[in-house]
């Protein structure tokens, strides 16, 4: 077994404002992934797993531009993912550096990232296993946002936040909602 929170130790100073935000974002994202494991059948769930993923999901944050959260790296805040994966992958976790690709909202489609010009690779980063789909539903109702001081949202403000992007993304949503709320 992994220690997610001394790998985030490897990549963030301990003390710095990014280390601060990332705990405290990663810790409320894998409690609430682990609350829904909870209420799912051992069988079929990796529930370790899910709770790493959880911890480690947003590791790329560190090399974008976005300095509200100690981030001073020349990468777009959407890349986080795809350097997080890179970072898993060197780290010889490949099954979490998935989770980092493919948690951004409810996923992204290479059709998706083709007409919007995204700075990504065009190819589906949309999550696929139930694990990636928890940590990703998960994700949602927390940003790492300060002035958020951690909050929860609830399930109609991540409806509404993701409305921007969609029905559609607001539809994936509501499809994990009704498997995975609790």
């Amino acid at each position: 077994m992994i220690d997610a929170l001394a790998l985030l130790d490897k990549y963030y100073p301990p003390g710095s404002d990014a280390h601060s935000i990332l705990v405290r974002h990663s810790r409320s994202v894998a409690a609430k992934a682990a609350r829904v494991t909870r209420c799912l059948p051992a069988a079929t769930v990796d529930k370790a797993f899910v709770i790493q993923a959880a911890l480690l999901h947003d590791i790329g944050i560190r090399f974008t531009a976005a300095p509200a959260l100690g981030c001073f790296g020349e990468l777009p805040y959407l890349c986080h993912g795809l350097k997080g994966r890179e970072i898993l992958e060197a780290e010889g976790l490949p099954r979490h550096a998935m989770v980092c690709e493919r948690h951004i909202g409810v996923g992204l489609t290479a059709a998706e990232i083709r007409r919007q010009n995204l700075p990504l690779p065009c190819r589906d980063m949309a999550p696929i296993t139930l694990e990636e789909q928890i940590v990703a539903y998960a994700d949602l109702f927390f940003s790492k946002d300060p002035a958020r001081d951690g909050s929860e949202r609830s399930a109609d403000q991540v409806r509404n936040a993701l409305m921007r992007f969609g029905t559609d993304k607001v539809a994936i949503f509501d499809q994990w909602h009704a498997m995975l709320a609790v």
